[in-house]
Parts: C-alpha cells; sequence; structure tokens
C-alpha cells in the first residue's frame, strides 16, 4: 500500500523559504536581524506538522510501520549527514589543531548517533565565540529532532490503539507541559533550554496540534489570510528584536 501523502502546500514551502534565510542572515552574522536563529524554531513547528499528519493518515488508513517510518528517516537524513561528516572532517583534519581534532571526534560520533545536543550542551555555548570554530555545533538541532521522532509515532500508535478518544487531551497536557517546562528553565538554565528536546518538545507539537485538527480551525477566509499576516508579522518582529544573550 502506498504511503499516506499530504497535499502539497506552497505556503509551508514560502514559511520554510523565510526560516532559511533568517537562519543564513544570523549566521552571516546580519546585525539588522539579530534574532534569525528562530528559523530554526519555525522548522521544528513545519516538521512537527507535517510528521504527525503522514503519520496520522498511514495510522488511519492502516497502512503504519514503524520501521518502515524509520527506514523513511534514515533514507532521508543519513545521505546530506554523512556527506557533510566527510567534508567536515577533511577541512578539520586540515585546519584545526590536535586537541580541537579530538573535540572534533567527538562530536562526530554525537552527531551520527543523533546525540549532539546533549554533547553541546555539555561542552559548550552556541552564541560564544569558541563555539563558532566547532564544525558540526549546527547538527544540535537535527538531533534533537530525530529525538523527537524517536518517539512521536510509537506514541500516536499507542494513542490510536489503546485510547483514541484521549489522544487529543494526551497531546495538548503533552504540549501544556513542555511549554511550561521551556518557558521555566529560561531563567533557571538557558542552555538546557536551547538544547533539552524536552524544553523543544512543545514546538513539534504545536505542528502536531495543527496536523490533529485539535487547534480551533479558522473557517473564514479573511480571518485566515489575518491570522497568517500576523504570525509572520510576530516572525520578523522576534528576528528584529530577538538576540543571542536577549532571547531568554
Amino acid at each position: 500500500m502506498q504511503n499516506a501523502e499530504l497535499k502539497y502546500r506552497p505556503d509551508i514551502d514560502g514559511l520554510r523559504a523565510v526560516a532559511v534565510l533568517l537562519v543564513l542572515a544570523f549566521h552571516l552574522q546580519f546585525q539588522r536581524l539579530p534574532g534569525g536563529f528562530v528559523g530554526v524554531d519555525v522548522f521544528f513547528v513545519i516538521s512537527g506538522y507535517l510528521i504527525t499528519g503522514i503519520i496520522a493518515k498511514e495510522i488511519q488508513a492502516s497502512s503504519f510501520s514503524v520501521a518502515r517510518f524509520y527506514e523513511r528517516r534514515a533514507r532521508r537524513i543519513l545521505p546530506a549527514l554523512f556527506a557533510v561528516l566527510l567534508v567536515s572532517t577533511l577541512f578539520s583534519l586540515r585546519y584545526l589543531l590536535p586537541g580541537e581534532v579530538m573535540s572534533y571526534a567527538k562530536s562526530m560520533l554525537s552527531a551520527t548517533f543523533s546525540c549532539s545536543n546533549f554533547y553541546f550542551l555539555s561542552t559548550a555555548d552556541y552564541f560564544d565565540a569558541p563555539a563558532h570554530t566547532k564544525p558540526l555545533l549546527h547538527t544540535w538541532s537535527l538531533a534533537v529532532e530525530e529525538q523527537f521522532y524517536l518517539i512521536l509515532p510509537l506514541l500516536l500508535l499507542l494513542l490510536w490503539r489503546r485510547w483514541p478518544r484521549g489522544r487529543k487531551s494526551v497531546i495538548v497536557a503533552l504540549f501544556v507541559g513542555s511549554f511550561a517546562w521551556s518557558a521555566w528553565l529560561a531563567y533557571q538554565s538557558p542552555d538546557d533550554a536551547f538544547y533539552s528536546p524536552f524544553s523543544r518538545a512543545w514546538e513539534f507539537l504545536t505542528g502536531s496540534l495543527l496536523a490533529l485538527n485539535i487547534a480551533p480551525a479558522i473557517r473564514k477566509r479573511w480571518l485566515r489570510e489575518a491570522s497568517s499576516l500576523v504570525g509572520l508579522g510576530a516572525i520578523v518582529l522576534a528576528s528584529l528584536n530577538y538576540s543571542a544573550r536577549g532571547c531568554y
């Protein structure tokens, strides 16, 4: 049976483009967009929406397979990841000092096993100058995403089969818990809030709430358009006003 595919959404592709440009602007140190790193948060929401929607449709069609889901994720992620690791390794061996190469090797191992967020949490501050000498620092976001998707398909499958009436309540509870934890942790331990999959889960779950039609639907077109503009404006406002040290 074919996989349940979501209808193509050009608006999501447009939002992806906005997120990419914001992240590039941040890494290029474009001073007018000091908060461009919020593009990563946008990616997390989009990812949660798309993946949750695909899983839900396949479960409803009785065609979902956990093994096939992970196989698709591996085929999508691993080729690009290994290409990045290869190129980064060649440059690191050429330009890094011996001690830095040892640190790089540890980061490469953690990136391979999708746990680089925990590694960099224990060794570096993302926004400190020395962190920019770590070639694989950016893999923290991929690690957070993969950790979330180790849990999500199993959770949705369990809820659909064992507690179908309560599945929406569980997703909402997880969203609220993760958001509250993130808000509290942002003041207590900003680095943990940044790297932890538990404090980031609410962003993916925002997409899940939309994909599962848990969030109230907006029926009127003009109101949908207005909401889109408000959301886009909020992203732009955050990118203009947030800063690496002031975002928490």
